[in-house]
């Protein structure tokens, strides 16, 4: 179970040398999405929410507009589904919340869960928040990497964030912005390849059958 504290860790400055190493959950306190090495990878699946209000859909996730948001309107807990039409390798989550604006409409405890099918999703992560103020980004498995830093992603056609509590016991909850991530991409081995496969998109045909 991680805890993220919106007093106990600092903003962090945009520099991947600074970055954390060891599976720590990152708070950048801006609106605007940081600048990260993984790749975002949530334009290639499909999105679907609980219950939303009219006008507060799923679309208000990925449009980059931190004054947006999801609003559900249903009863708890409150979860956002993400299917990708292959499986893939999902390293983070980056989510922005904030207790300011959203006071009790803001997430206290989330839950993970992972699967190939809505009918075998499984827990995988579990995070606490008190009173975020930023973007949050943590890993979405807890299996330690091959060299002990950071955690091995995820291999999975579908991904579910669930809102099990909001602070101050509030119902409906706010999300102003999610991401998902796919693992750190490596240099490519062929520099000199002038048409490397860099984009999630591009590398499934990378290797011919």
């Amino acid at each position: 179970m991680a805890s993220v504290s919106a007093m106990s860790i600092p903003g962090i400055n945009v520099n991947f040398l600074q970055l954390p190493q060891d599976g720590t959950p990152i708070l950048h306190c801006t609106k605007k999405p940081p600048d990260l090495p993984w790749p975002d990878i949530g334009h290639l699946a499909k999105w679907s929410v609980s219950s939303y209000k009219f006008g507060f859909g799923p679309e208000c996730l990925r449009d980059n507009d931190p004054d947006t948001f999801w609003h559900s309107d249903g009863p708890q807990p409150h979860f956002i589904t993400i299917e990708f039409p292959r499986k893939v390798a999902i390293q983070k989550l980056s989510i922005y919340l904030s207790f300011p604006a959203d006071d009790s409409y803001t997430p206290a405890t989330i839950a993970v869960r992972a699967g190939t099918g809505a009918s075998d999703l499984q827990d995988v992560r579990v995070v606490t928040l008190e009173k975020p103020d930023g973007w949050i980004t943590f890993d979405v498995s807890g299996e330690p990497g091959e060299e002990g830093e950071g955690f091995k992603p995820l291999h999975a056609y579908v991904i579910q964030l669930i809102v099990l509590a909001n602070h101050m016991n509030g119902k409906d909850t706010h999300v102003r912005g999610l991401r998902v991530l796919g693992p750190r991409e490596e240099v490519s081995r062929d520099h000199d390849d002038p048409f490397p496969f860099t984009a999630p998109i591009f590398k499934m045909y990378e290797c011919i059958r």
